[in-house]
């Protein structure tokens, strides 16, 4: 072992000593680790129940996020909302918000998040998960009002900026907070479960569209923003019992407070464990030290975190590049290729539904598929769809129309059983500890940044008095899917059933991407560096 690895093992070894633990880290860790990837599903579930509950309810703050994409993309086709907003379009004999409010509207929730990310990244490492779950609900209940009482497209246009702040703070505590708190036998399936809370946020929202399509005045669009004030209450009220995350704390020296944690987290049968738990985060926080992992935003960018940062962001960006803007929520695009604005959010209903049954899926096939295999697997499926939508765009009237809404349900569903859980679960999972938070904020930030661009192009794509593609916008994202299959086969590695410490050592070891899987981690053989402690089986 190196000295430098001796010196922070040892220096962890004194801290904890001082705090009541036996000195013999490394065996604690060990019997930790190993208790860990013996424990199923089922016995985890069983040993960490209050893990799941506090994961579950932090991650319901997305459930907001996913109401309001559905939300602002389908109101452009309302048309309550269009005659408010928009102007009298002769061609096609209907009102239509220019493409650039458009624009401006479909992109201010994201700048808003980058903020509220970034804000997030820099805040909850010197605060706590806590106290920004706070500041983001507050921060969500008071911007609202802009939104609902907005009567011009500016202040439309201004609303969805200062919503998307609290918006980027609830993003990127929830798959943050959930991996903190869950073991690995459920860590993915709870980091994946903010995908579900988007689909739950979709599904409400639509339904919300779905129902208030027949009337005629302002409450039609006043009403699906009045929604967004049901949230927060119910969530600052749960948010006063929070616990903050153990990792957090040992992070802070506050080794005691971590261990009253975990057993928060814990059943009665398995409070016994927690010194060891303890000792294992003491233990990894210790190997990402010798590794000179810094906490800053640079530091994301130093050494062997580089290679994390940019596994965790292009995976991220793949939720965009598989063509999210154009097939997700279509409403738009199948009005103007010729249904029925009721059928077309009829439409968009069934899509969200569908997304919400593929996420549940999803939890099956990870338990038997890892994270690599369902990305490329589903970026290659969504290429084709996307191929197809464009190709029937050559079929005249409503058959083509209706041959495209079939493609987008199945790209939906590839969507919803990879690329929308694993997309939320491998930024959290590849990052090291030290470092999570604002691995997670870079990598979101690297989605609400495609998400921008997307947004921006997306209405010109469709609108048909800006660039009128129709369908054939279906060969354009055909092409950023692809460029991520490609990414994907070559760059991203196999995380499933990896503790932090073994992806530590895997990454420091500087291993193949395509040969993670094949290597078996000893993190605290002590005959060799950090770098020699993985080995091809």
């Amino acid at each position: 072992m190196e000295k430098s690895d001796l010196q922070h093992i040892e220096s962890a070894n004194d801290s904890l000593a001082q705090h009541g633990y036996d000195k013999d880290l490394q065996a604690d860790g060990r019997a930790a680790n190993a208790h860990e990837h013996e424990m199923t599903v089922r016995q985890t579930l069983r040993a960490y129940p209050w893990a799941v509950f506090w994961s579950l309810v932090v991650s319901m703050s997305v459930i907001m996020e996913g109401y309001d994409t559905i939300l602002i993309g389908s109101l452009y086709g309302y048309p309550a909302f269009a005659r408010s907003f928009g102007h009298y379009d002769a061609s096609t004999k209907s009102y239509q918000i220019e493409g650039k409010w458009q624009a401006a509207m479909g992109s201010g929730p994201q700048a808003g998040a980058i903020v509220g990310a970034l804000l997030n990244g820099y805040l909850t490492p010197k605060f706590g998960f806590r106290p920004m779950f706070f500041v983001g609900l507050i921060l969500m209940i008071s911007f609202v009002f802009v939104s609902f009482f907005g009567f011009s497209v500016e202040l439309q246009a201004v609303g969805q900026i200062l919503c998307g702040i609290p918006w980027g703070i609830f993003a990127t505590i929830g798959p943050a907070y959930a991996s903190e708190l869950c073991p690995l036998a459920i860590r993915p399936y709870l980091t994946a479960y903010t995908n579900m809370c988007f689909a739950i946020g979709q599904l409400v929202g639509a339904g919300v569209l779905k129902s208030l399509i027949a009337r005629t005045d302002d409450w039609s669009w006043r009403i699906p923003f009045a929604i967004q004030w049901l949230w927060p209450p119910f969530l600052l009220f749960a948010a006063v019992f929070m616990p903050e995350s153990p990792w957090w704390l040992v992070r802070k020296g506050r080794y005691q407070d971590a261990e009253r944690m975990v057993k928060r987290l814990m059943a009665p049968h398995e409070k016994e464990n927690a010194k060891g738990v303890v000792a294992m985060m003491t233990h990894t926080n210790a190997i990402e030290m010798s590794l000179e992992t810094g906490t800053s935003y640079l530091d994301c960018f130093r050494g062997i975190d580089l290679r994390r940062t940019e596994i965790a962001c292009v995976a991220f960006l793949g939720q965009i590049t598989c063509g999210a803007q154009f097939a997700y929520s279509a409403t738009y695009f199948f009005e103007q290729a010729g249904l029925d604005p009721s059928d077309a959010y009829a439409v968009n209903l069934g899509d969200t539904a569908l997304a919400f049954c593929g996420t549940i899926g999803a939890w099956f096939l990870m338990r038997y598929a890892g994270r690599r295999q369902l990305y490329i697997s589903g970026m290659g499926a969504m290429c084709v769809c996307l191929f197809i939508i464009g190709f029937l765009t050559y079929v005249p009237h409503n058959g083509g129309a209706w041959g495209q809404a079939a493609m987008c349900f199945l790209w939906l569903l590839s969507f919803s059983l990879t690329i929308g859980p694993v997309g939320w679960a491998i930024p959290p999972e590849v990052s090291s500890t030290r470092l999570r938070s604002k691995t997670v904020v870079l990598a979101r930030n690297s989605y609400y940044v495609a998400q921008i661009i997307a947004n921006v192009l997306e209405p010109y794509f469709i609108n048909p008095t800006e660039w009128d593609l129709k369908g054939f916008t279906g060969f354009v994202w055909f092409g950023t899917a692809f460029c991520s299959l490609v990414w994907a086969f070559f760059r991203l590695p196999e995380t499933k059933n990896r503790t932090y410490e073994e992806l530590d050592v895997m990454f420091a070891g500087k291993l193949p991407t395509r040969k993670f899987k094949k290597y078996t981690v000893d993190a605290y053989d002590e005959r060799h560096t950090l770098e020699e402690r993985a080995r091809e089986t």
